[in-house]
């Protein structure tokens, strides 16, 4: 009998204005001529779990852990504007930080459903960037980190496409979600 483990993943990006809605993109000439509206900002993307995220989760499997593991006080997410689609998998960090990285949102990581019912083998880590976090155009990439300086190690990181642009009166949230799979 043979076993086989995946590991896959999803980011969910999402941008809100100042009043709590979902912004929308500007619609193209079509969009504009039929006055039609914008594609609402928000978009999930398949994620890539890094070299160092394998090593993390089989490290996060021993008695006695290595490394810090990704928790409510550890956990950071960073987004950037360097995204070039070489080495994903090797990606350490985001190639062009933008902003300080955020410490996931209260409650997170957690499970995406209860022990035992369909979802529990999904971890959800979310981090919000309030308003006046950020301001920053072609922000395409993400990355999930068990810290927040120079010595953290990525779990998983992400492209985000289309990219998007956040102004000073903002919030973008971000939420990653990775399934571990027994096959």
């Amino acid at each position: 009998m043979r076993d086989k483990i995946s590991i896959k993943g999803s980011v969910t990006v999402r941008v809100v204005d100042k009043d709590g809605n979902v912004k929308r993109r500007a619609p193209g000439w079509f969009g504009r001529l039929l006055k039609m509206n914008g594609r609402l900002m928000e978009y999930r993307q398949h994620n890539v779990v890094t070299r160092e995220g394998d090593a993390l989760i089989a490290d996060a499997l021993m008695p006695t852990q290595a490394k810090t593991k990704i928790n409510g006080t550890n956990g950071y997410i960073a987004v950037g504007t360097g995204w070039t689609g070489n080495s994903t998998k090797t990606n350490t960090k985001c190639n062009t930080v933008t902003g300080s990285p955020k410490q996931l949102d209260s409650g997170y990581p957690a499970l995406k459903a209860a022990w035992g019912s369909t979802g529990d083998t999904t971890v959800t880590y979310r981090a919000t960037f309030a308003a006046g976090s950020l301001n920053a155009n072609g922000i395409n990439e993400a990355a999930l980190l068990n810290g927040n300086d120079g010595t953290a190690n990525c779990l998983a990181y992400a492209q985000i496409t289309p990219s998007v642009n956040v102004t000073a009166s903002d919030t973008l949230q971000v939420l990653w979600e990775i399934t571990i799979l027994g096959q």
